[in-house]
């Protein structure tokens, strides 16, 4: 429902009463309304040389009718006159009271200074439609929106995590895609040819030191990285996944530039030095049940120690920033509990809930806790992103269109999103601009959360907006 307002717009009509207006011919030398277009709205004045009355009206072609949607001034004490017969002018104006400048635009390119034109920005925002595109109700966790892939199989497992370029691309990791995706910070999505695309290869990705992007090797017999430049080279890998195919999901570059390999399957602990030395080590606590594997992501805690997140393990396992490995008790344990975790910004490491009614989170001290969650479901979540404001997101992987989020005071929360079914994301990544970008597993769409503001940038900018 774009705001239009044109030149010369003026028409008869004989409507009576305080309803819909049923618009006549042009006037001499003036237009008719068809130029604002139908289901537009404009500003409109109708008088019969006495009474008259000033407001913002949506044109609509059948029937050629204009609709009074608000007064904003009028003879009758600013509310709608009750028209009498006879012949009334029904013309396009501009108020008097309306602060001139643009219409805001939805998108930003004009963040506009015209009061009215703002109100109804305000309300399509409110409707959760802003001219004819759903967006999520915006008023928890900012704008949702959907951005369409270049390349999108039908399967599930397109793409599994996602990292931050230095550039601002975004590196989708390849699951079963056979070329590699991403999404620039102007948010062009484009593709690159990949060396490894055997199926089910990669699942999680790290940005080394060096501006490299490493793929965690899942089922892949080689390690698969994109320097800075974005050439795409393979190097050989000390262990790969003992034999299950599942080896590694996620993870963590350490202190010291170590991108260390969170365990899913894999009997030993895989690493690559910041000079590109691949070597493993010892593992405490490791399982192969049913293809299902101990690990699935990891976290760098503030002492410098990786967590690995528990899955199937009912254990906790960390290694310190000296390589020393060991393992600790958990609070609550179940099958396929936790995919992936974010650190918060008082030292908390929160677990991603995958099957978990749970939450469950480590302090900065070391201290295991749970704490209750507003939303679960099978396969729930997979991933999470710190947001710029302390909110620690869940990325939606089974969750239908509900999203979850932990504040940095504990508050746990829902909000709405856009796309729904099963599996559609695995992993989400911060841009540049504060929006997550979650990344599609078996989804068709990107769907992209803002998180910079409560309202859309341009929104906030108006320099009405602290009138709402």
């Amino acid at each position: 429902m774009p705001f239009v307002v044109k030149d010369r717009v003026k028409v008869t009509s004989t409507t009576t009463g305080t309803g819909t207006f049923t618009l006549g011919a042009a006037v001499a030398g003036f237009q008719d309304f068809s130029s604002i277009g139908n289901a537009n709205q404009t500003y409109y004045c109708i008088t019969n040389g006495t009474d008259w009355e000033v407001g913002i009206g949506t044109y609509t072609s059948s029937g050629t009718t204009l609709s009074r949607d608000t007064v904003l001034e009028s003879s009758n004490s600013n509310n709608k006159v009750d028209w009498a017969a006879g012949i009334k002018d029904v013309f396009c104006t501009f108020p008097s009271d309306a602060t001139e400048g643009t219409v805001p635009t939805a998108d930003n390119s004009s963040v506009g200074t015209d009061l009215y034109a703002w109100t109804n920005l305000k309300k399509q925002l409110d409707a959760g439609v802003i001219n004819g595109v759903p967006y999520a109700n915006n008023s928890t966790a900012g704008m949702v929106s959907t951005v369409s892939l270049v390349y999108s199989i039908t399967t599930v497992s397109k793409y599994r995590g996602g990292v931050l370029a230095p550039n601002g691309d975004i590196h989708f990791v390849k699951g079963d895609a056979a070329v590699g995706q991403k999404i620039s910070a102007t948010g062009v999505v484009s593709t690159y040819s990949l060396i490894s695309t055997a199926t089910q290869s990669y699942h999680g990705g790290v940005l080394a030191p060096n501006g490299d992007i490493h793929f965690v090797p899942r089922g892949a017999t080689v390690g698969q990285k994109i320097n800075a430049s974005g050439v795409v080279s393979t190097y050989s890998l000390v262990n790969n996944g003992g034999g299950s195919g599942a080896g590694y999901v996620g993870g963590v570059v350490s202190p010291s530039g170590e991108i260390h390999f969170a365990p899913f399957t894999a009997d030993t602990g895989q690493k690559i030095s910041a000079a590109g030395v691949v070597s493993t080590y010892s593992l405490i606590y490791t399982t192969n049940s049913g293809g299902l594997g101990a690990y699935s992501g990891g976290v760098l805690a503030v002492n410098g120690d990786i967590h690995f997140v528990p899955f199937m393990a009912p254990v906790g396992q960390k290694i310190s920033a000296a390589g020393v490995v060991s393992t600790y008790s958990l609070v609550y344990t179940v099958a396929q509990a936790y995919s992936g975790g974010v650190l918060s910004p008082n030292g908390d490491i929160h677990f991603v809930p995958f099957n978990a009614v749970r939450g469950q989170k480590i302090s900065s001290t070391g201290t295991v806790s749970t704490y209750s969650l507003v939303r679960t479901a099978a396969d729930g979540f997979v991933g999470g992103v710190l947001a710029p404001n302390g909110d620690i997101h869940f990325i939606s992987s089974n969750s239908g269109t509900i999203g979850q989020k932990v504040s940095v005071s504990g508050v746990v929360s829902t909000y709405p999103l856009l796309v729904s079914g099963s599996a559609q994301y695995e992993g989400g990544v911060l841009d540049f601009f504060g929006n997550i970008i979650c990344v599609p597993y078996a989804s068709g769409r990107i769907q992209k959360i803002s998180t910079n503001t409560t309202r859309p940038i341009g929104y906030a900018l108006s320099p009405f907006f602290n009138k709402f």
